[in-house]
């Protein structure tokens, strides 16, 4: 894992139990509808990643240490780091619900055991993972096992025998059935995590190949810049075709027949390749996923809420672990009050999805600074299209808050 990219550590934090069962809930209630989102989602995701490790590796700063940076008068900028820790804490304790909850169906379906029971024993694994620090040959063995999971959603979608003709047109005509507005937004969520914004900087100023005690020459620079560029619309793309396969392989196995969809028979949609293999399969896929994705949430909103406030991001600082302990057990705790669990997890994607205009908003802001990034800010290609996604998204988001109260 280490010898990847930081794109890859990107695709491997959004592909986990909320991409898997949104992906499926999309392509089971809107058959192939929805997949033009898919391909929105990931070119936008390469869009806004690729700023984000520009930034980190130009400043070797992370995305929060920029924003404070960036943000001269003082109570525009406590506004503006609020925001941050509100989109960040609040966002990930919604998305590590989803985490919890899709490692938990997985547990559930390989023994018995009531959900509840596996969300806390799940938690607490995360937990001891977390205060350990012990967490990156665990963290990279699940990594493995969540790739073979997307490469058999791969493969099963040749085996499923969708209507590619379909696909196709889908995949470039927009359209937004009625009722699947929450969806379409938990599918941009679930692929343009707002924490990977953060993580993608933190990790990419730890990238260049050279250093000096001057700085860096342009060279170098531009050396690392084409490479992390190439790295991370490789990774993202492939994360991207993943999701598709999921849920293309959902529309033949669950829209196509009629049938609904539910924490027993997600699997389904493997067996054409699998058979009786499926539930058991997908149950460890799930449960991988799940269990990285639980780790990386609290990790990157510890990493976040410490830059902002200043206190040490040290995995072992007081500051750090209270941060993630408190992500980690707010999330246990929205598990318990009684969400059924593919709605939890389908909460936790459309959460991402309304919270990420703000952060894609002050990414924006930051990559126009040239006092900061110097020749290396946003040009006129990149702030057009960074800004069409912050109006595409923040359309859906408003419609949608607009649908709720006066629809």
């Amino acid at each position: 894992m280490s010898r990847l990219g930081p794109g890859f550590l990107i695709t491997a934090a959004f592909i986990g139990p909320g991409t898997v069962t949104t992906a499926t809930l999309a392509g089971a209630q809107y058959g192939y509808s929805l997949t033009w989102i898919v391909t929105f989602s990931v070119i936008a995701t390469i869009i806004l990643q690729e700023m984000s490790a520009r930034l980190g590796l130009v400043t070797q700063q992370g995305l929060a240490e920029a924003i404070k940076a960036s943000i001269h008068f003082a109570p525009l900028r406590y506004i503006a780091l609020l925001l941050v820790v509100c989109a960040i804490g609040f966002g990930n304790t919604a998305y590590q619900a989803g985490n919890l909850t899709g490692a938990a169906i997985g547990l559930q379906n390989l023994s018995d055991g009531s959900l509840v029971q596996w969300t806390l024993i799940i938690s607490v694994f995360s937990a001891l993972l977390l205060a350990t620090g012990t967490f990156s040959i665990i963290r990279n063995v699940l990594t493995i096992l969540v790739v073979l999971m997307s490469a058999v959603f791969i493969t099963t979608l040749w085996y499923a025998e969708p209507d590619f003709g379909e696909i196709l047109t889908s995949l470039f005509t927009p359209s937004v059935p009625s009722g699947s507005l929450l969806t379409a937004i938990a599918l941009i969520g679930t692929t343009i995590v707002p924490y990977n914004l953060f993580l993608h900087a933190s990790v990419a100023k730890h990238s260049l190949n050279a250093r000096s005690k001057e700085g860096q020459t342009q060279y170098v620079y531009n050396k690392d810049m084409a490479r992390i560029r190439i790295d991370s619309s490789v990774a993202i793309a492939i994360g991207g075709l993943i999701t598709l396969a999921i849920v293309c392989t959902s529309a033949a196995a669950f829209f196509t027949h009629g049938i609904a969809p539910n924490t027993q028979n997600l699997a389904l949609q493997l067996e054409p390749l699998l058979g009786e293999q499926a539930k058991l399969f997908f149950a460890i896929g799930l449960l991988s996923a799940g269990i990285t994705s639980a780790v990386t949430a609290p990790l990157a909103a510890a990493y976040t809420i410490c830059a902002v406030f200043g206190w040490s991001s040290s995995p072992k600082g007081f500051a750090f672990r209270l941060t993630w302990f408190f992500v980690l057990a707010i999330g246990t705790g929205v598990c318990f009050i009684g969400i059924t669990p593919l709605s939890a997890i389908l909460f936790a994607q459309a959460s991402n999805g309304l919270l990420l205009p703000f952060i894609a908003i002050f990414l924006l802001w930051v990559m126009n600074k040239q006092d900061i990034l110097g020749d290396y800010t946003n040009g006129p290609i990149s702030n057009t299209l960074g800004g069409i996604i912050v109006v595409f998204v923040s359309s859906l988001g408003i419609y949608k808050l607009v649908s709720l109260f006066w629809g």
